[in-house]
């Protein structure tokens, strides 16, 4: 793996999560215009149609991390399940052996 493991994620997917959510939120907030037409201040509803978009985004970003979550936990236990299989014919095939050659009876 690359880097670091912190709760299932590398410090790779931290940084770019981060990156990517920054990117949102400075495009949400895109000033420019505003500021070279020298149009007038944002009003109080554009501010608060800004704040909707953001609670979205987080609550799309808090799902996502869920979702991954539980994902990774489901292919942990599947991961283990067949460990476990492998386990369980590995001690079958030498109790086949033993019968054959004649050490256990």
């Amino acid at each position: 793996m690359g880097g670091t493991l912190v709760c299932g994620l590398s410090w790779r997917h931290l940084v770019l999560s981060a990156s990517i959510f920054l990117l949102f939120v400075l495009g949400l907030s895109d000033d420019s215009k505003s500021s070279s037409t020298g149009a007038k201040p944002e009003s109080r509803t554009s501010s608060s149609k800004t704040g909707t978009k953001v609670i979205i985004i987080l609550i799309g970003i808090v799902a996502v991390v869920l979702l991954s979550f539980f994902m990774y936990k489901m292919w942990q236990k599947k991961r283990r399940d067949e460990q476990y299989a492998q386990l369980l014919k590995l001690f079958e095939e030498d109790d086949e052996l033993e019968v054959e050659l004649g050490l256990r009876g």
